[in-house]
């Protein structure tokens, strides 16, 4: 099958992604679920089956995609140990542990405004 063509609009909006710090960060950290598993595992490593209770709602197939792309995207470290049943546990990389700070801080931004978005919402449908 062949590739992709460079000069096709997606290969050249790629390249002002691939430029652009801000959407660099953006684009490792999308993803529905990617926030709330880096959230969860900033606390402890966690093993696969405590993920998956922890996101009952997330569907086993989604936890294991968004859990595969933070691998690749340098975001997490999955350790299998060779047992039976295998045992597979997860945490953070340096690289996820140095944006803790980042996504306390966005987190913290985003419930400031939120309760200023509810009280505007509020006063204009009383």
């Amino acid at each position: 099958m062949p590739g992709r063509k460079t000069t096709s609009t997606f290969t050249r909006n790629e390249q002002c992604i691939i430029n652009c710090n801000l959407t660099y960060a953006v684009h490792i950290l999308s993803g529905r679920w990617k926030l709330l598993i880096l959230d969860k595992l900033k606390q402890r490593q966690m093993r696969f089956s405590e993920l998956k209770k922890e996101f009952s709602y997330i569907s086993e197939r989604m936890l294991t995609l968004q859990l595969q792309a933070m691998e690749e995207d340098g975001l997490l470290k999955r350790t299998v140990y060779p047992e039976v049943p295998p045992r597979v546990e997860y945490e953070l990389t340096e690289m996820a542990i140095e944006l803790t700070p980042i996504l306390d801080h966005l987190s913290q931004w985003a419930e400031k405004n939120r309760k200023k978005d509810a009280a505007h919402t509020q006063a204009q449908h009383p």
